[in-house]
């Protein structure tokens, strides 16, 4: 018969109080991110990097979806910017179209095109809500016939990773290639309202800033659910072992779709609050570059740790705006430095680095005690 030891009065105080610890934590981390977000950014910038701090929580959103599709599920997703761009041009087209007034066409369909009504694709999205929906729904779609030809094929690893990019560089292409219906490589610029509001007031642009912290953190709350539910923990066990989740009944095609969706959903929406941030979408947002960027900013902070991804997102995207002012011709190859460095020496992102700590330590002591 085993008999159970009892921990000492002192440890299974520790132990309690770890344990309740680990109950409030969520909680206690998202008050201490919303109160940053929501008083302590705005008091502490100006308008001007208020305004380039909303930016950057845009990237965050696109990294909270690559947590829950590569973190979590394995798939390295090279192609975010496919769907990031989807959603951001279902804003900007009607945006744009609520500029020009009714009746009238874009200040670039007059300038590049010879047209004297809307494209028939446009027209949808002079509906507000159309609008809203698609900026969300249209990546999620795309993803879905997508991931559905991917996966059931089998495709995986570096191949889905290349075949991720490709995808993303063609659509680029295609939207340089439509300058009447698209505004070619310049993309849709000088957004000026946003739901009946001007951009161009300070206010409605802390409103706009507001209302892209909320969302990010609505989007860190539905992905840390969805991460710890059941389809959270399949997730995992397709990621580590396909074929044996395979043997037990599951289908890892239809797994991994959801995870793939679900990331697209977010950059979609992601792209959609980026064009009142900034005022412009173009290919140059959406190409290969910046789907490599989004990945390298969750790759630092720690692709599997939600809080990791968010805050390595922005860090990359803050230090790109501040040293390639500095060092326009070097920053990208330090980019590539610091994704190559993430992986090779610290898979898990800085995230990880209290767990490497204390593991090298706990080594050390067995050890010397073994010695």
């Amino acid at each position: 018969m085993t008999t159970i030891t009892p921990l000492p009065p002192k440890a299974e105080q520790r132990a309690g109080f770890r344990g309740r610890f680990a109950a409030v934590r969520p909680a206690a981390g998202f008050a201490v991110a919303a109160l940053v977000l929501f008083a302590g950014a705005p008091l502490a910038l100006s308008d001007f990097r208020l305004g380039l701090f909303a930016k950057y929580l845009c990237t965050a959103m696109v990294a909270v979806g690559i947590c829950v599709a590569w973190g979590r599920g394995g798939l390295l997703t090279l192609g975010q910017g496919v769907f990031f761009g989807l959603g951001g041009y279902a804003m900007a087209m009607h945006l744009k179209i609520a500029d020009a007034g009714p009746g009238r066409l874009p200040d670039f369909m007059q300038l590049y095109g010879s047209a004297s009504e809307l494209p028939w694709w446009w027209r949808p999205f002079a509906n507000p809500v159309f609008a809203v929906a698609a900026t969300v729904l249209l990546p999620m779609a795309v993803a879905a016939i997508l991931g559905s030809f991917i996966f059931r094929r089998r495709v995986k690893g570096a191949y889905f990773a290349i075949l991720s990019q490709a995808l993303t560089a063609a659509f680029a292409i295609w939207l340089v290639g439509q300058q009447a219906t698209t505004g070619g490589t310049n993309g849709l610029t000088d957004i000026q309202g946003f739901f009946g509001y001007d951009l161009d007031d300070p206010v409605n642009q802390r409103m706009v800033y507001f209302v892209i912290a909320a969302v990010l953190l609505l989007l860190i709350a539905l992905a840390r659910q969805l991460l710890h539910s059941r389809y959270g923990e399949l997730l995992v066990a397709v990621r580590d072992s396909e074929e044996r989740v395979r043997f037990l009944g599951y289908n890892p095609a239809n797994v991994k779709l959801v995870a793939y969706v679900v990331a697209a959903g977010m950059a979609g929406l992601a792209g959609a609050l980026f064009v009142p941030a900034v005022g412009i979408i173009s290919p140059a947002l959406v190409g290969i570059v910046p789907s490599i960027e989004l990945v390298i900013g969750a790759a630092v902070g720690g692709r599997a740790s939600l809080t990791g991804a968010v805050l390595g997102a922005i860090g990359v995207a803050w230090a790109k705006t501040a040293l390639s002012e500095e060092f326009p011709a070097a920053w990208t190859y330090f980019q590539g430095l610091l994704f190559i460095v993430a992986l090779a020496f610290l898979p898990g992102g800085l995230a990880s680095l209290a767990a490497v700590v204390r593991r090298r330590r706990a080594g050390r002591r067995l050890a010397g005690g073994t010695g």
